[in-house]
């Protein structure tokens, strides 16, 4: 495509971004990142755009130096991160925002060639290379298998800093990790980044605690449900999120963090935790006691008879 490498925008865990030409910018994937990630990410964006969600839009791909990029619309304007951090939007008006974009992925149907949580989690687990210990890869794959699968769209990373707050209103980027599951499993993400990720680097942590309570209670309430009830259907995704976030498949928001594994290190810590606690017949489950922000404070691992908590999959089920 017609452009050239210009001054870098942006940089996030596993690309970078630049100018290209004149209303356009190159997301470009870093050396040693898969195609197939970047073309799983143009695949997403352009089904998206096409189903009406508030994206960029996409002109075309290219490759440099042996790293693949896309070429997008130039977004103008701060992310909800940076206006929620100097006080531009209140807590509550970030979480507002962010509920509304996801209640707008998750009403959206998936295009037919995206893959879903148990082929994401089954693939991640096969490529580790020892972040998991292995009783807790078998018995996560055992609860991916035993909770309701869900069809809908997931963006898995709905944080403040993937929406651009552009005069148009609110754009939603960064779809390298979008998969076929539960709204739930979603919302899980975004409670993990804000509320176990972003406090560890943040400089206020409360902040980014603040912004999930508002944004899951928002959510319960466009969706027609109490928090508890929402909460209830979250739970049981959890674990998964975490050993998402433990293998590297989320932490783009905390890209700032020095080290990676700074990233994931609450993360790894609850999923030890569980090795330690199980039973021998463990598949993981989420029990919660709130605190005054509503983040869980610690997991505990249940027989496999326990059983779900009631209902795991009404209402978030009802969402198209």
């Amino acid at each position: 495509m017609q452009g050239s490498l210009g001054e870098k925008i942006g940089e996030g865990a596993f690309s970078e971004a630049y100018a290209w030409a004149p209303g356009q910018v190159v997301k470009l994937f870093k050396a040693g990142v898969s195609h197939l990630l970047g073309r799983h990410e143009l695949r997403m964006i352009r089904a998206v755009r096409a189903a009406g969600l508030p994206v960029p839009e996409v002109f075309g791909e290219v490759t440099l130096d042996g790293r693949f990029g896309i070429v997008l619309e130039r977004l103008d304007g701060p992310t909800l991160w940076h206006l929620s951090r100097t006080g531009a939007v209140t807590f509550e008006q970030a979480g507002a925002i962010i509920a509304a974009l996801a209640m707008s992925v998750h009403k959206t149907p998936p295009s037919a060639e995206l893959l879903s949580m148990r082929y994401y989690m089954e693939n991640e687990l096969r490529r580790d290379d020892g972040k998991i210990p292995k009783h807790i890869a078998t018995n996560v794959l055992a609860l991916v298998d035993r909770l309701p699968p869900g069809d809908g769209l997931c963006h898995c990373d709905l944080s403040p800093g993937n929406v651009i707050m552009t005069a148009e209103g609110p754009k939603l980027v960064d779809w390298s990790f979008a998969m076929r599951g539960p709204a739930a499993l979603d919302l899980g993400f975004l409670h993990v980044i804000l509320s176990e990720l972003a406090p560890e680097i943040a400089d206020n942590p409360e902040r980014p605690r603040a912004t999930n309570a508002a944004a899951q209670c928002e959510y319960a309430r466009l969706a027609g449900m109490s928090l508890a009830e929402l909460t209830a259907a979250m739970e049981p995704y959890l674990p998964i999120v975490r050993t998402f976030v433990v293998l590297g498949k989320r932490g783009a928001f905390l890209a700032g963090a020095a080290d990676p594994a700074h990233r994931s290190g609450a993360a790894l810590g609850r999923l030890n935790r569980l090795g330690r606690a199980r039973e021998p017949t463990w598949p993981v489950e989420a029990r919660r006691q709130v605190s005054p922000l509503g983040q869980p404070d610690w997991f505990v691992a249940l027989p496999a008879t326990s059983g779900l908590p009631k209902n795991p999959d009404v209402p978030l089920h009802r969402v198209k």
